[in-house]
């Protein structure tokens, strides 16, 4: 059985904080998940939830970046391994290993990261535009580099991670 992590979106209301609201704004809310030894973040409000990795089924003819799809509840989910789509060395399955479900092209995916670690409060003025190096079409899925101290947390658009071939095939594998 799946344990999971059911995450509410920064935009609902909280009635305990009626004056942060105006801080809020000024605030990105993500969730921090490392693939090796990189930090990266999701903005929350495309994170349905986090859960346990799970047996995957492979899907015929699925495009190389789609590992296969979870049936989470009743829904087919397709599962797409960030270390693959960022061209990383694969890593091995831990405790640690979670999939995180979050809105993509339009659709609800899932991302196989090597854990997540937290849900942290990023102000605004600690976001950094993508360096240059790393900038362009190839890399319209980073939002931005996050500094916290010492630490820098890659910011990832997952709209921007699949062009319109790979989302138009991440909808057909859900369906």
């Amino acid at each position: 059985m799946a344990t999971t992590a059911t995450l509410t979106s920064p935009t609902s209301p909280d009635p305990t904080s009626a004056a942060s609201g105006a801080a809020r704004t000024s605030e990105l809310q993500i969730v921090v998940f490392e693939l090796g030894e990189e930090r990266y973040g999701l903005d929350i409000a495309t994170v349905y939830e986090i859960i346990r990795h799970q047996p995957i089924t492979a899907v015929p003819q699925a495009p190389a970046f789609v590992e296969g799809v979870i049936n989470l509840r009743g829904r087919i989910i397709p599962v797409v391994d960030l270390r693959e789509r960022f061209g990383m060395a694969t890593g091995e399955l831990t405790r640690a290993s979670r999939i995180v479900v979050a809105e993509a092209a339009g659709t609800r995916v899932g991302l196989v990261v090597d854990g997540v670690s937290e849900v942290l409060m990023v102000p605004a003025d600690a976001i950094e535009p993508t360096p240059e190096v790393a900038a362009g079409s190839e890399a319209a899925y980073l939002r931005g580099i996050a500094k916290l101290g010492e630490r820098l947390i890659i910011l990832l658009a997952l709209d921007g991670l699949f062009g319109e071939a790979d989302a138009a095939a991440l909808s057909a594998a859900a369906a």
